[in-house]
């Protein structure tokens, strides 16, 4: 397998660079067509820009399915004709995640059901005594699967290299100075941000500690490649990856995951099962990947991811990035151009980024401003806290907003924030419009009421 740029250290090239890509147009993606009603009165295509939450399905990845779907079969279970074209599209798969990755050879590729899912498998496979050190930027994935392992949260950095030298000073005053693990994204999915992943990495490993990336935001926008990161697992989730079919992965070293008892234990993880004399069983585990993936597998779910690999690598990472990051400028300088509005930052304006902004707008409260740009205008962002409470806390200074007349569905009364996020399937029609109706809600203010139901803020219908 080639090697592959680190993606967390790369800038931004000048847009005489990157005129010719990002005029190349979105990928096409599933629902792209799809209308939905006004509150004010008629209809307009849906503008989807909540890809950090779930991105839509790649055409391709859809028609990919919809092509194999007739021949489902059992995995590694059947001799029938379907079975054995399922199993073996299924370890294809295996391979194709492998390359996208460029994994080492001796990696293991885990299929599992999301990164949430990846990371507490990779906690259920901690050593003893293993400690774990996670910056408090993380997504509650990565914060909160570590179960009895002694925890270290470190403060938000605001620089990279603070980032750095933070998780250097506490690998280094470790005591006792045993197994450790660091667990750090590599783009937030709160302001968007590339972090320093590759030096972080070495830092790690400089300090005898092992490294584990959540990918979730990084993999649909950069490419990422474990050897040149030099990571030793990396995470990630298909429903981001423009293939929402209910699966994930853990990939990277297999000696945690050979030594820990399986993560489901069941048909499928086994190896073989004996009765013993004394009425009991032994089991023999598989020393695969398998041994972890426990249970009939969700091959259309494993094979959408690998369509998704292929279909974005087909398309080009290079020509992806510049279009997105003609995306960011539109939207970045559009927001700078509204004076209420405050874009939420821990490196700086001038950091590296993926298409991932939050931000707040004086005298607004978030959930309202939210249910505004979908009920008046088509537009779907998020607005709350994004599970990520503390670095949202951070970023807002913990002090709320003014809460207007709708709550925060997961926070104090007014203290949250706007999240937008695009992608390779993303219409430039989609930013001008969220950027259209940003200055219209703070010139003229919402034409409709709004309340709060169930924790969220919905139109007024009387």
């Amino acid at each position: 397998m080639s090697a592959r740029p680190n993606a967390a250290a790369e800038t931004a090239a000048p847009a005489s660079d990157t005129a010719d890509a990002c005029c190349a147009g979105p990928l096409p993606v599933l629902g792209r067509d799809v209308t939905v009603p006004l509150v004010t009165g008629g209809e307009v295509t849906y503008a989807a820009l909540d890809y950090a939450a779930s991105a839509p399905a790649l055409q391709r990845v859809w028609d990919d399915v919809a092509a194999y779907a007739p021949y489902y079969g059992s995995v590694h279970r059947g001799a029938g004709y379907l079975s054995q074209l399922s199993t073996d599209l299924f370890e294809q798969s295996r391979a194709t995640v492998a390359e996208f990755l460029d994994c080492r050879e001796a990696d293991q590729v885990v299929f599992t059901r999301s990164t949430t899912d990846s990371l507490n498998l990779l906690a259920r496979a901690l050593p003893a005594g293993c400690r774990v050190f996670v910056f408090e930027t993380e997504h509650h994935a990565s914060l909160l699967p570590w179960g009895d392992a002694q925890v270290t949260y470190l403060d938000a950095p605001r620089t990279p290299a603070q980032a750095v030298e933070t998780l250097e000073r506490a690998l280094a005053d470790r005591d006792p100075y045993g197994p450790a693990l660091v667990c750090v994204t590599g783009a937030s999915n709160v302001t968007g941000e590339l972090w320093p992943v590759r030096e972080l990495a070495a830092a790690a490993h400089a300090h005898g500690a092992r490294i584990v990336l959540d990918a979730a935001q990084l993999a649909p926008h950069h490419p990422v490649s474990v050897r040149e990161l030099d990571v030793d697992w990396v995470a990630f989730s298909g429903h981001k990856l423009y293939a929402p079919f209910g699966s994930g992965v853990l990939a990277g070293r297999a000696d945690w995951l050979q030594a820990a008892e399986p993560y489901l234990a069941g048909g499928g993880a086994s190896r073989t099962v004996a009765r013993r004399t004394d009425g009991g069983v032994d089991v023999e585990w598989h020393t695969t990947a398998a041994r972890h993936e426990a249970g009939s597998p969700n091959v259309i779910g494993v094979y959408s991811i690998a369509a998704a690999c292929k279909a974005l690598t087909e398309a080009g990472f290079d020509t992806l990035v510049a279009r997105e990051r003609h995306l960011i400028d539109t939207v970045r300088a559009g927001l700078a151009d509204v004076p209420e509005v405050r874009v939420l930052s821990l490196f700086g304006d001038d950091a590296p980024r993926v298409g991932v902004i939050s931000f707040v707008v004086d005298g607004w409260n978030s959930s309202h401003f939210a249910a505004a740009l979908s009920a008046e205008y088509g537009i779907g962002v998020r607005d709350g806290l994004f599970c990520a409470h503390p670095l949202v806390r951070t970023l807002l200074g913990g002090e709320p907003q003014a809460p207007g007349e709708c709550g925060a569905p997961e926070a104090a009364p007014g203290l949250n924030a706007i999240r937008v996020s695009f992608g390779a399937g993303t219409p430039d029609e989609h930013v001008e419009r969220f950027l259209g109706a940003v200055r219209e809600l703070v010139r003229d203010g919402a034409r409709w009421k709004y309340r709060t139901e169930d924790g969220r803020c919905v139109p007024d219908r009387g």
